[in-house]
């Protein structure tokens, strides 16, 4: 089924929708739910909370590409399994390779740091648009798809120690674009 007949069942409200999204893109859940999350119950139940966070937000939201709404939202919630899962209480301790790239955007708190946030992600995209597509390849593998060296070595075919040096630089370049735009890292 397309996806804009998919949207057309989620703003009727036919649970349909969600049956549909789970067999085009329940797969694509389970894999960024696995980048994340060790335990195939963790990951049967990031899914079903995607599916759920789908139901609450179209509508009112109406994404243009409903596989990357998808996937950017089963991240969300892996992460979210994932920060319960090694909460202090837990006996673990929340440290993402995210805080690597999150460190260089402002938390949005108030009405001006929400905006630099949404500036920070205008020049992020911006920053993404000017790199190769293998940089593009191992800057979205590791900072979105939160994927470790090893598995990013075997999707791209570069070295542990290209891939380290090449995210390294990669912020690098980061941070300055952000401070040349006035955002404060």
């Amino acid at each position: 089924m397309k996806d804009e007949k998919i949207i057309e069942l989620f703003f009727a409200r036919d649970e349909e929708a969600l049956r549909q999204v789970e067999e085009k893109y329940g797969a694509l859940c389970n894999y960024v739910a696995s980048n994340f999350l060790c335990m195939k119950e963790d990951r049967e139940e990031c899914v079903n909370d995607t599916l759920l966070s789908l139901w609450n937000s179209i509508p009112p939201a109406k994404p243009d590409n409903l596989s990357a709404y998808v996937s950017a939202t089963a991240r969300n919630e892996a992460i979210d399994k994932a920060r319960s899962n090694n909460a202090w209480k837990r006996g673990g301790s929340v440290q993402t390779v995210n805080d690597e790239i999150l460190s260089l955007i402002p938390d949005d708190k108030s009405l001006a740091e929400y905006y630099e946030a949404r500036m920070a992600g205008k020049v992020i995209n911006d920053f993404l648009g000017t790199l190769t597509g293998g940089e593009r390849k191992v800057f979205i593998l590791r900072y979105f798809f939160d994927a470790d060296d090893r598995s990013i070595s075997e999707q791209t075919g570069f070295s542990h120690t290209k891939i380290r040096s090449m995210l390294l630089r990669l912020r690098k370049r980061l941070a300055e674009k952000l401070g040349k735009e006035g955002i404060i890292v």
